[in-house]
């Protein structure tokens, strides 16, 4: 089931939270949808989910539109929101029988017995939620999103404030997941992206600034800055003439130059230097990590 998100803005006063952002999602993908804390990520996944209506534009699950008032998109949609809004105390078995019934959900009980099972709740099942530690909550908040089987699965931060070994096992549990549903992946992790999803968006100030396969911006992040020091002191105006050069900052007693294009940078600024009778002192490869990319696309 295909998602499409077509020109969409929103604004609360005169602030844009979201502004103009347009993407799609293919049935079997992970999209990880990634921004710093307040970029507009949450509001984007409400308007989604249908909880809150957009200033314009519009959001289709396989060509229907969603709105606050279209029950038939929210049957299709499972959502897990950043703060797993939980009834604390319910215990596990009873949250989930109680979450199925509202879902008009047949044989509620063995569908909560599946839930346990696929996502790890067996020990848990018959304790209250308010004892649960955060990582078990984020499991029940999983299950309550899975009930219904639903065809997209919208999940906002949903290894926020996890320890490692929970942050895997909700990782592998995802990637399980995403092959058979369309599911969306909010996180302001670089890793957890690179992990989880096939596809990566970035948004910044409510604005897109990446839109890719997660493999594609890895290429990214891996096209060539070179840390030169040289016995002269040039210019900065001088190095930005160096062939296939993007951007030169100068750093201790060297530059750092990148370049945009799948090229070896060491060759032409080699060759630059030899031209203008430079002695090269140093000349390191130093490739982009992706947390660098994307400070780099968000700052």
């Amino acid at each position: 089931m295909s998602i499409e998100v077509l020109n969409l803005s929103k604004y609360f006063g005169n602030q844009a939270a979201v502004d103009d952002i347009s993407f799609t999602v293919k049935k079997g993908e992970i999209l990880g949808f990634l921004g710093p804390n307040g970029a507009g990520k949450s509001t984007t996944m409400k308007i989604m989910v249908g909880y809150i209506r957009a200033s314009s534009g519009e959001v289709r699950i396989n060509g229907q539109k969603v709105d606050v008032d279209n029950l038939e998109t929210r049957k299709v949609i499972g959502y897990l929101p950043e703060n797993n809004p939980l009834y604390t105390e319910m215990y596990v078995r009873e949250y989930l029988e109680f979450i199925g019934k509202i879902y008009k959900i047949k044989n509620v009980r063995q569908r909560v017995d599946e839930m346990i099972e696929a996502v790890g709740l067996e020990a848990e099942q018959n304790k209250k939620i308010g004892l649960l530690s955060k990582g078990y909550k984020q499991r029940v908040g999983l299950a309550q999103a899975l009930i219904h089987n639903p065809s997209v699965l919208i999940l906002d931060e949903p290894t926020s404030g996890l320890d490692p070994n929970q942050i895997a096992e909700i990782r592998t549990l995802i990637k399980r997941l995403g092959k058979e549903k369309t599911v969306i992946l909010s996180t302001h992790i670089m890793q957890e992206a690179e992990a989880t999803c096939d596809k990566i968006i970035i948004i910044s100030k409510g604005k897109l600034v990446a839109n890719n396969s997660a493999a594609a911006l890895k290429d990214y992040a891996a096209k060539q800055t070179v840390y030169v020091e040289y016995d002269e002191t040039p210019s900065k105006t001088e190095l930005t003439k160096i062939p296939h050069v993007s951007k030169v900052k100068e750093l201790n007693n060297g530059w750092l130059i990148e370049t945009s294009e799948d090229v070896d940078l060491r060759k032409a600024v080699a060759s630059h230097a030899q031209q203008k009778r430079w002695l090269v002192l140093t000349l390191q490869v130093k490739n982009k990590s992706l947390e660098e990319v994307f400070r780099e696309l968000t700052q």
